[in-house]
């Protein structure tokens, strides 16, 4: 394991510190909250854990149930307790950019149904300001050409559709991917959520805006959890 993906590890298993027994736990999808999974399962084998999962992605519902973490469907509940998802970036106001996964639909899905979020991330995800890393826009495959471009005229970017090969990406929900490649400049998020969600064609955009309570932050130097002063965690 090089030293990235341990610091990875790391941070993805100080973020089981915020799950209880008698919890509902969102499970996040990507290679840092992978860890979490993986530590949860881990506890409710070797220290009797008692929680339920709701997987945010088909890879983490797999993975969840190798490691022997209990699922249910998120219709199944009230409202669920926390989820710990990973980041492609966050700013100092803790909103987020995520999708580079593709699962930013059922992420935010999730996200909204949970009653605190905690992103594990590494420090390079940590910016000024959002937009270096290209921004998923979850689109439906009808006319996805014409999408593309109300979201170019809009964003006054390239934005392209994600591919795999020769054909797009699909995602767990059936529809495609476009990347926005705006540059580091999104200094209006939520306003820009707001707008990106108007097109037609448009299904959810991966800006996590007033959502994020805490960030377990993988630096070179260990692991630190930082929270968000406005946010639901107290402690």
């Amino acid at each position: 394991m090089d030293s990235v993906e341990a610091l990875k590890q790391q941070a993805g298993i100080e973020a089981c510190k915020f799950v209880k027994s008698g919890m509902k736990v969102g499970l996040g999808t990507g290679s840092t909250v992978k860890h979490t999974v993986i530590e949860l399962g881990r506890r409710i084998k070797e220290e009797g854990l008692d929680i339920v999962g709701v997987p945010t992605s088909l890879a983490t519902e797999t993975l969840a149930i190798k490691v022997g973490v209990p699922l249910v469907e998120l219709a199944e509940c009230d409202s669920l307790d926390i989820v710990i998802d990973g980041a492609d970036e966050f700013d100092s106001e803790f909103n987020l950019i995520k999708g580079g996964g593709a699962a930013l639909l059922r992420e935010k899905i999730v996200a909204q149904e949970s009653q605190a979020m905690v992103v594990v991330a590494d420090e390079r995800k940590m910016v000024d300001t959002l937009g270096a890393f290209p921004l998923p826009i979850e689109i439906t495959p009808f006319s996805h050409h014409a999408t593309i471009r109300q979201l170019t005229r809009l964003l006054d970017c390239r934005v392209n559709c994600r591919m795999a090969g020769d054909n797009p990406v699909v995602t767990d929900n059936g529809n495609y991917i476009a990347d926005a490649h705006c540059g580091p400049n999104l200094s209006q998020p939520v306003e820009l959520e707001i707008e990106i969600l108007k097109i037609a064609g448009v299904v959810q955009v991966g800006l996590f805006n007033n959502m994020c309570d805490a960030v377990v932050l993988a630096r070179k130097s260990g692991v630190e959890t930082i929270i968000n002063p406005n946010g639901r965690i107290t402690n």
